[in-house]
């Protein structure tokens, strides 16, 4: 992203959709504010613009320049209470605030009785859409009021709402305790990605099992029930437990299903609990079941009454489409995944302001990955080049250091072997500074340091040699994470037995299916 397109302003009017800056100039309309008003002919300009260019906005003379910061903010404002206001922007969560508002001027106006019944009722909607941070708010400004509004039940009142808000309390705590383990476990695996020894294993354990609350799953809600499966995926993730990620992410979409209106207040949780499903069965090459919840989810998102706002279809498009590369390397279709690389490309322009660098950086390493399984390597090394130049690129380590792996392999495969030994140095040097080197990867460097020493009638014994060495980490516990990202035993088996790597994973595939 450009350096101008990071103003905040100038990045929220670009979102807007046409419905919502009619909403805009209907608002500003309803203020009374006349054409010719500083803010909407600021609006008018940037509106207008194609990247952010303060020289342009001084040059028209509507603001001076010690002026500008003060009117974008104003701007700024106006835009966002424009929003509120927008029926497709009214959600529970909204109507919650919003009648929370509407009591608290009715309280300081000394009309209590009518700031009690309405709080009442925003508890009772609160408590029904699990929304309990609001319900506890609720409660303490009845406990005020009550404190002043003297009634002959005001002794039952008192017990009533000291026992729902100590309820209440003890349930947000335990969702706090388990959305922020939650949290800390998926910032570790974005940062380490899966652990990589018994040391890591055991620590991780640790930390998971102290930081753990008690519970009784029968007396929890929708919400905690939704963080605790969240934090043992997580966990079953950074320890490669894929079979516990399946059952977990399972039970995070059935609650969904079980709660059907939490899918309309909660589409981002809704559509996360199915990226991590596929992702589970990717992992477990569980295809027919991958292939079912890849269907279900695309459906979902395309009924009427599913939420569509940009945020959820930016996800939408990042987990389907993820999801659709991963279901032809699955099941070795790579030539008939070609399409799908020219929707991406437009996708990620389409929704760039809202996904962040590194899920486009995956999607560069699906679309190198998708070139290789068909040969053309040239292409490969474009897409991989994308990843490997980003600078500004922090997490996920193993993302990186395979990128380089599949880079000097696409190399070697397309007969650029000039510079291969430096590139081979180059990644050994990045592997061992990011502490990011294991078995695979160091046998890897080693054969493909070798092949210069080694007679054209010698390489396909030297690639039988190699293919044994690794086929002994394909179900080792921290090793077997390489073949996550590169599938180096099908690309060994396609040099030995003279067939395309794409073959030998349909016929991996095949075979596999017919055992099930």
């Amino acid at each position: 992203m450009t350096k101008e397109q990071k103003d905040n302003l100038f990045v929220l009017i670009k979102s807007l959709s046409k419905s919502e800056k009619r909403q805009f100039k209907l608002y500003v309309g309803r203020l009374g504010v006349n054409e010719d008003s500083k803010f909407l002919q600021l609006f008018n300009i940037l509106e207008k613009l194609q990247a952010y260019d303060e020289a342009a906005i001084l040059k028209s003379g509507i603001v001076k320049k010690q002026q500008l910061s003060n009117l974008k903010a104003h701007l700024y404002k106006q835009i966002l209470i424009s929003l509120r206001l927008n029926p497709s922007h009214q959600n529970v969560r909204t109507q919650l605030r919003e009648q929370l508002d509407f009591a608290t001027i009715l309280y300081h106006k000394g009309l209590y009785k009518q700031s009690l019944k309405i709080l009442d009722k925003a508890k009772a909607l609160a408590i029904a859409n699990e929304e309990k941070n609001i319900a506890y708010e609720i409660i303490e400004l009845e406990k005020v009021i009550e404190s002043q509004y003297i009634t002959r039940s005001i002794s039952s009142r008192a017990d009533e709402l000291t026992i729902q808000a100590k309820d209440l309390n003890r349930q947000n705590l335990l969702a706090s305790k388990l959305s922020n383990l939650s949290l800390q476990l998926y910032g570790l695996f974005l940062k380490t990605g899966y652990v990589k020894n018994d040391d890591e294993y055991n620590r991780v354990t640790k930390y998971f099992n102290d930081r753990l609350p008690e519970y009784d799953i029968n007396e929890l809600g929708f919400r905690e029930k939704l963080w605790l499966y969240k934090s043992y995926l997580w966990y079953s993730f950074l320890t490669q437990d894929f079979r516990s990620c399946y059952k977990y992410s399972k039970k995070w979409v059935e609650l969904f299903h079980e709660h059907p209106a939490m899918i309309k207040l909660n589409p981002v949780f809704f559509l996360r609990g199915n990226q991590y499903l596929l992702e589970a069965l990717f992992y477990i090459k569980h295809h027919e079941k991958f292939k079912e919840a890849l269907n279900k989810l695309e459906n979902i998102t395309q009924e009427d009454w599913f939420p569509k706002d940009d945020n959820v279809e930016s996800l939408t498009f990042l987990y389907v489409y993820s999801n659709k590369f991963n279901l032809h390397f699955m099941e070795g279709s790579f030539r008939e995944g070609l399409p799908l690389v020219s929707e991406v490309l437009e996708g990620i322009q389409k929704h760039r302001s809202r996904i962040d660098e590194h899920h486009i950086m995956v999607f560069y390493y699906k679309i190198a990955s998708l070139y290789f399984g068909i040969g053309e390597n040239r292409k490969c090394i474009e897409f991989l080049d994308k990843i490997i130049s980003n600078r500004s690129l922090q997490m996920r380590e193993d993302l990186l250091c395979f990128s380089r792996i599949l880079n000097l392999v696409a190399h070697y495969e397309a007969g650029l072997d000039y510079n291969l030994e430096s590139l081979i140095k180059s990644t050994y040097k990045f592997l061992i500074k990011m502490e990011d080197l294991y078995e695979v990867q160091k046998e890897m460097i080693k054969f493909l340091r070798g092949l210069g020493d080694i007679y054209p009638h010698q390489i396909k014994g030297e690639f039988k040699k190699l293919h044994k060495k690794l086929k002994e980490f394909e179900d080792h516990p921290y090793e077997r994470r390489a073949f996550l990202y590169l599938d180096v035993i099908s690309w060994l088996e396609s040099k030995i037995e003279n067939k395309s790597v794409d073959l030998i994973i349909r016929e991996k595939f095949q075979e596999l299916n017919q055992k099930k």
